[in-house]
């Protein structure tokens, strides 16, 4: 073919070409037809699925159908209201405004907003950003919540207060929306801190909140997904999301087609109800686009075009567990939630609960809502992961068999853990530590074996070490670590004792 490079045409380069070629192919082809399966067994209404390999996308699966009713199926672009996945994006946003210094993680939130925050079981005790991300505000869901959610996105013009819900007194509070357990103790999984997040963002900021994520997050990215859907680019290609009731019903985003008419928020004040902007489970965004968000915590808070979001200390803050499941100190919903961070849960591989990839420690979210799965996890370390989009299932939502995650979800995870594993064995060789030490695992002093150079990574994927040929295992606190060689390169695990 005259179009290659010069340098395609020497024959080893050319079958090394189309080797790698053939193999990424019969990848694809295997993930394909692995999810092609899912869809017929579980009666799936559409899907979108991306394996990721070395922060790339490695394969990528659109399926099925995004409207029933006009026969449109799912394509690349293809955006979903992802539920709560979205809390993990509100969490970027959050982070940056901290990072830039106007917001304090460890401040009461009561100080930035025109109401209180207070739980009158333990009324000293301040209600921080870093408990809401993390779960262990002592907020919840309480009985006044779906009332006040009704009255919220029905208003015609102002909205309620939050404060309307959170303080006593209230015309929506009701003495179960706090714990009674002290804010900060105590891990209780909540949509209402991530409105209360929002709402913080928007006072300290004067900006709607998702007029502020815009700015934050998507326009650096130069991504177009949206917490608003009349600010979409192309609503026609937003799946609508359905259950079986009898027969597919849609239960939202059925907009035909057809932008919505942007909210009447004129009077509208800003830091007085972000509950409106679905902070908690409402980012309308394509697998493509989710991405592109996970490799923000691949790269070190920096995105694919080169622009910084965060720090590389801010990434870090995030997938540090601020919460760890001891047997009693929070709801672990039925061993799916076991530890968390800021805005982003922790796997811990615990058994019959929260695995993705056996025997990786990942971090991600997982989202449920109006007939619509999803599932977002990564591993910093290994640089690998997945995205997970489908609206609507046909024969319900039966537990998995290994896990605490849906039988769906199990498939999904079997087949892109595939592809992971040949992407992995299928990368530049270099000297293998489990070639050289076997097993890899051993005490700081203990002599290394290897004969190479290594930078040792945490798993957060902050090198923390580097060693030469002939040195002993680094002074390190216990924990398992990726060794790089000098260029990059993979070259194994080793597990300090």
């Amino acid at each position: 073919n005259p179009q290659l490079p010069t340098k395609m045409h020497h024959p080893s380069v050319f079958l090394t070409f189309l080797l790698l070629f053939s193999l990424n192919s019969c990848r694809a082809q295997s993930f394909s037809e692995h999810l092609d399966a899912l869809m017929d067994e579980h009666g799936v209404m559409g899907m979108s699925a991306v394996v990721v390999c070395d922060g790339e996308i490695e394969a990528e699966y659109y399926g099925g159908l995004r409207n029933y009713e006009n026969e449109w199926p799912v394509n690349s672009d293809t955006r979903y209201r992802i539920a709560s996945v979205s809390k993990s994006v509100t969490a970027l946003g959050c982070m940056r405004l901290i990072e830039n210094g106007v917001l304090e993680l460890d401040a009461d939130v009561s100080n930035y907003l025109p109401f209180g925050v207070i739980n009158m079981n333990h009324p000293y005790v301040p209600i921080t950003l870093r408990m809401l991300l993390s779960h262990t505000s002592s907020i919840q869901d309480g009985d006044g919540y779906n009332g006040f959610l009704t009255a919220t996105y029905t208003a015609e013009g102002n909205l309620p207060s939050l404060g309307e819900l959170l303080e006593v007194g209230g015309g929506y509070y009701t003495s179960n929306m706090y714990r009674t357990e002290e804010p900060g103790t105590y891990f209780a999984y909540s949509n209402l801190n991530f409105g209360l997040v929002a709402t913080v963002m928007e006072a300290i900021t004067g900006q709607r909140f998702d007029v502020l994520m815009d700015s934050l997050v998507f326009e650096p990215l130069e991504l177009g997904c949206r917490y608003e859907p009349s600010a979409l680019d192309d609503i026609g290609n937003v799946a609508a999301l359905y259950r079986n009731q009898g027969g597919w019903v849609a239960q939202a985003d059925q907009f035909n087609g057809n932008t919505p008419l942007p909210p009447a928020l004129n009077d509208y004040i800003p830091g007085s109800n972000g509950v409106r902007f679905a902070p908690q489970g409402g980012l309308r965004a394509s697998a493509r686009e989710l991405h592109t968000l996970m490799t923000v915590f691949l790269n070190d808070g920096v995105g694919p075009n080169g622009v910084s979001v965060l720090n590389p200390e801010t990434i870090e803050a995030m997938l540090a567990p601020e919460w760890t499941f001891d047997g009693s100190n929070g709801n672990n919903y039925y061993n799916l939630f076991n530890s968390w961070g800021l805005g982003i849960q922790q796997i811990t591989n615990a058994a019959m609960g929260d695995i993705v990839f056996e025997g990786q420690t990942m971090w991600g979210h997982p989202g449920e809502a109006y007939g619509l799965v999803s599932d977002w996890y990564f591993d910093p370390v290994l640089r690998n992961g997945l995205i997970f989009l489908t609206n609507g299932v046909w024969n319900g939502y039966s537990f998995g068999e290994n896990s605490a995650f849906y039988t769906l979800e199990e498939g999904v995870f079997a087949a892109a853990f595939e592809v992971t594993a040949a992407c992995a064995s299928s990368l530049p060789s270099a000297p293998a530590l489990t070639q050289q030490t076997a097993p890899n695992f051993g005490r700081p002093g203990d002599a290394l074996s290897s004969g190479f150079a290594c930078v040792w990574v945490d798993a957060m994927g902050k090198s923390v070490a580097e060693t030469r040929a002939g040195d002993s295992v680094p002074a390190l606190p216990p924990g398992m670590y990726l060794l790089r060689s000098a260029d990059g390169g993979n070259l194994g695990r080793f597990q300090v004792q």
